[in-house]
């Protein structure tokens, strides 16, 4: 059902939202503001993390980073880590190396007060290319040709580690996503089909993999019906069913799409093998603005609190084996955006990242969005917005957000994939952001932060060469604004 002019309108002023689509302030630096009155201040606000009476109970973010005399991880004072995983330096239980290529991950609470970790490895192409393939663990193989997947870990109340694989044989595992039932959704960044870069399989696919159940991983099945494309990130709303997944793709850019489950459809764990290959239903957003004028790309926004009303067009061939599902649209029936990434499911909604726009968008150039879908008023609110940094090699600005969460403590904690310094950083409601960790080894981008289950311990991975570490230290609520 199409959202017209007037029902956008009322819905968007019951949620308080600002309709802008001015020019404002990008936000670039650890604490700047995306909007004009918030970069000024705004009213008792004095822009420096107080209530503009002299009291910190505002103070935003956790405080300077220190430098790490072992060059792996600048945290702030207080903070310690922990390396969980390394490639090449810590083994499988069946005695191969950790896989490399770390990326998207999720927590879920193991028994005796173990948490388990599922993560992917983003391995593109024939496994023969890589000194540290996923290896073919017996009954887990999708296609033996290809290198990626993902493993899971266990990290025990008394400290001790163990990882297994979880899936083999894909390609490219980026993101994914956490089921409300308690599994994970790893997703292929690639599409290449059967006989193309050495694949014996079709690639391009999502695929279900569960942290507790071995057997339920064994013979891994394409999930076809949420579309063949580069995949980035997926989340399933928990109250309609749906699926929201993102594609990283350029010439044109990449689209965000929502999968609409079969009448009568039930979630749940092992429900969706049995689903055919054209079950439910795959469609892309489109998006309008205040005015009810249809937006080509999401770069137009130039303003934290810009809202637009999304609709929803059907796919017409969701595995796009002659054209690419993102080229089957005419001009006018899709809203694109470039590197579109992580995403996250809190607060009734999923929060969703767009990496960068440079000249491949129509819109204005930014190093970063991050919307917020609200699936019952149907609309895509701009949350986080960060300026081009013009010196990415210098620390202080924040640039490229890639894989995301929802923090326990208030706001989000974003991994960053940007050009120079690489970060881990926290932005509250209303855009303002600041440090968590800094990549003290190497420019490799941050990948899979996650919190662990109990909100002690926040986890995430150095891409290259692979090492993932679990930050503990002195968590405090941080302000909403």
């Amino acid at each position: 059902m199409a959202l017209n002019r007037r029902e956008f309108t009322q819905k968007s002023a019951v949620a308080g939202f600002a309709l802008t689509g001015a020019v404002g302030v990008l936000a670039t630096a650890p604490e700047a503001l995306a909007s004009d009155e918030r970069a000024h201040g705004g009213p008792g606000h004095d822009g420096h993390g107080h209530d503009g009476h002299g009291h910190g109970h505002d103070r935003l973010g956790y405080g300077p980073l220190v430098a790490d005399p072992d060059g792996i991880l600048a945290l702030p004072e207080g903070f310690s880590y922990r390396v969980i995983t390394r490639t090449g330096v810590t083994r499988l239980e069946s005695g191969e190396f950790t896989p490399s290529n770390h990326d998207g991950a999720a927590t879920f609470a193991g028994p005796r007060g173990a948490t388990y970790i599922v993560y992917n490895h983003e391995l593109k192409g024939d496994r023969s290319k890589w000194e540290h393939p996923v290896p073919l663990a017996e009954g887990l193989v999708y296609d033996p040709a290809a290198a990626g997947g993902c493993t899971v870990v266990e990290v025990r109340r008394d400290g001790t580690v163990a990882e297994w694989v979880g899936i083999a044989g894909t390609s490219t595992n980026c993101a994914g996503g956490r089921t409300a039932w308690g599994t994970w959704l790893t997703c292929e960044e690639n599409s290449d089909l059967a006989g193309k870069n050495g694949m014996t399989k079709d690639h391009g696919y999502v695929f279900e993999v569960d942290p507790r159940d071995h057997r339920a991983n064994l013979a891994p099945k394409p999930l076809k019906f949420f579309g063949r494309y580069d995949h980035e990130a997926v989340v399933v709303d928990p109250k309609r069913g749906h699926a929201y997944l993102t594609e990283d793709a350029s010439n044109p850019n990449g689209l965000f799409f929502r999968w609409v489950p079969p009448q009568g459809f039930e979630h749940g764990r092992g429900r969706y093998r049995p689903l055919a290959d054209d079950a439910g239903v795959l469609q892309a957003a489109k998006c309008v603005d205040s005015a009810g004028r249809f937006v080509d790309d999401l770069s137009r926004a130039t303003r934290v609190g810009t809202v637009f009303g999304v609709d929803w067009t059907d796919v017409p061939d969701r595995d796009g084996r002659t054209t690419p599902v993102r080229k089957q649209f005419a001009d006018g029936q899709v809203t694109r955006a470039r590197k579109l990434e992580g995403m996250w499911w809190a607060d009734g909604g999923t929060y969703v990242v767009s990496s960068y726009a440079r000249e491949e968008s129509p819109g204005a150039a930014h190093d970063g969005q991050v919307w917020f879908y609200d699936p019952k008023r149907r609309t895509l609110t701009l949350k986080v917005l960060l300026g081009v940094n013009p010196a990415p090699e210098q620390d202080g600005a924040f640039d490229g957000p890639d894989n995301i969460t929802v923090s326990p403590y208030g706001g989000l904690v974003i991994a960053e994939d940007g050009e120079g310094v690489s970060h881990l950083f926290g932005a509250t409601d209303s855009g303002r952001t600041y440090p968590i960790a800094r990549n003290d080894l190497n420019d490799s981008e941050f990948t899979g932060v996650v919190f662990s289950p109990d909100g002690d311990t926040l986890y995430a991975s150095i891409q290259t060469p692979g090492i993932m570490v679990a930050i503990t230290g002195p968590w405090r609520r941080q302000p909403r604004r």
